[in-house]
């Protein structure tokens, strides 16, 4: 048995994290309120704005995972009354209708995990009038597809909506436009692309959003994202509650590694990699899950699989995880029906090689494939440019 300090994290989502940070989270406590946090609050901020794209002033810090960053910009932003658009196409764009559910009045606009969204649909909701916030995940991991972020924003600025777009597991490893997509506020979580460890959440919000939040009666007290971009715009940046001190440390770290190797980069690199997995899970005759449109597309960060006929991907996974690498499989009603391997992070070209290698190996295993070790030559030739 392979220990699990030994194993592959090749999920989408918690990542391994690299050492440094590891380390980072060793440093002694120090004062929240003093000039050490300030600084450490401000390389999270800034590096944190250059990933969305947007004034380093929107961008706050909170102690707490994506989720708790989606509840805060659901419920600062919404009264009970205001009516909710909650785009649904995977796991967590339903997680957002739940979330919706607690603070407004949802409009559900429900598709079938894995299809794409379809505009048409949206517009004809926003149409229908009275709809004060859109919410939708940009990269639904649970499927693996990304969803047409900026052509929604472009609806939402046409009727007057706020937008709200969850970027958990795309920023830091595909490009994020909030600004030019018209999203009022975008949230992320500190696990996934960037490399750190679960229990953070970053959150942009613009002016006009917040200025919006005033009118809510109805704010969350934690979760006041008012008080927030209050506490992280003094002279002394810091939060208003407690921070988890140790996570802040370990976010630092994260964004610095981000910054050395240059957005653009990274971006490309998680690119590359995840069209290595495809391209050579597709060789080995094994389909991809999702069911795209032109307005989608796939992750850039994590792809999704059919498990072949008669097999329980489950059971791939069971089998990966005995050879040393963790995946994942399908969430709710596609268990059993999809398995899906990350590429997120600090997650490299040797790491994908070696979780391709073995997949051949658990899939001939069971009836599907040959064993020859082509998928080496196929995601050896698509990530060449990252060996450059």
């Amino acid at each position: 048995m392979i220990k699990t300090e030994d194993k592959l994290m090749m999920m989408p989502g918690p990542v391994a994290v690299p050492q440094r940070v590891l380390m980072a989270m060793a440093k002694p406590m120090i004062n929240h309120r003093g000039k050490e946090f300030s600084a450490i609050y401000d390389d999270c901020q800034r590096i944190s704005a250059s990933l969305f794209n947007t004034a380093q002033e929107n961008v706050s810090v909170i102690s707490g995972s994506g989720t708790a960053g989606m509840e805060a910009a659901v419920g600062c932003l919404n009264n009970k009354d205001d009516k909710i658009l909650a785009i649904e196409n995977g796991k967590f764009g339903q997680r957002f209708k739940k979330i919706a559910g607690k603070y407004g009045n949802v409009v559900p606009l429900e598709f079938e995990w894995g299809k794409s969204v379809d505009l048409a649909a949206v517009e004809e909701k926003l149409a229908a009038g009275d709809i004060k916030t859109i919410t939708m995940v940009h990269n639904e991991s649970s499927t693996a597809i990304r969803n047409p972020a900026a052509e929604v924003g472009e609806l939402a600025k046409k009727f007057g909506a706020y937008f709200i777009l969850d970027v958990v597991s795309s920023l830091g490893g595909d490009d994020i436009r909030i600004d030019d997509w018209n999203v009022d506020i975008a949230v992320t979580g500190s696990q996934k692309c960037i490399a750190a460890p679960p229990g953070i959440s970053v959150v942009a919000a613009n002016e006009r959003a917040l200025a919006e939040m005033e009118n809510v009666t109805t704010r969350p007290y934690y979760l006041d994202l008012v008080a927030y971009h209050k506490s992280a715009n003094k002279e002394l940046k810091e939060t208003p509650y407690t921070p988890a001190v140790s996570l802040f440390y370990a976010l630092q770290e994260a964004l610095k590694i981000v910054e050395e190797e240059g957005v653009d980069k990274r971006i490309e690199r998680h690119f590359l990699m995840t069209k290595a997995v495809r391209d050579s899970v597709t060789a080995l005759g094994v389909e991809m899950f999702p069911q795209l449109n032109e307005v989608s597309a796939y992750s850039n960060t994590v792809s999704a699989m059919k498990a072949p006929a008669g097999i329980d991907a489950e059971e791939i996974k069971k089998a990966m995880n005995k050879r040393g690498v963790i995946i994942t499989g399908g969430q709710d009603d596609l268990k059993g029906k999809i398995f899906r391997i990350g590429s997120m992070g600090a997650t490299t070209p040797t790491n994908i090689m070696t979780t391709l290698s073995e997949l051949e190996q658990v899939l001939y295993d069971m009836g599907i494939g040959e064993e020859t070790g082509a998928v080496m030559d196929i995601a050896g030739k698509t990530m060449a440019k990252l060996y450059e």
